[in-house]
């Protein structure tokens, strides 16, 4: 596995076990969310995953899988580029 999509749900924003699985395993990751997060109740503007995501991908609907899938993937080609 070169890289994970996750969508956590609810769990994105409290779960420092998902946070730590996904660090500990080393894999490059984006974190997906179908809503815009800042849009919504504020104990959901805060995510546990994010500060150790390659990116995060908000508030396109189901649209935001295809474009964290596009972006991770250009993201690791770079890397892999630059080694």
């Amino acid at each position: 596995t070169d890289g994970i999509l996750i969508n956590a749900g609810a769990y994105s924003h409290t779960s420092l076990a998902i946070r730590d699985a996904l660090v500990g395993v080393g894999v490059p990751y984006v974190e997906v969310h179908v809503t815009n997060v800042y849009a919504r109740e504020p104990e959901r503007h805060r995510s546990a995953l994010a500060p150790a995501a390659l990116a995060v991908v908000c508030g396109f609907g189901v649209a935001g899988y295809a474009l964290a899938l596009r972006g991770l993937v250009d993201l690791l080609r770079a890397r892999a580029g630059a080694a």
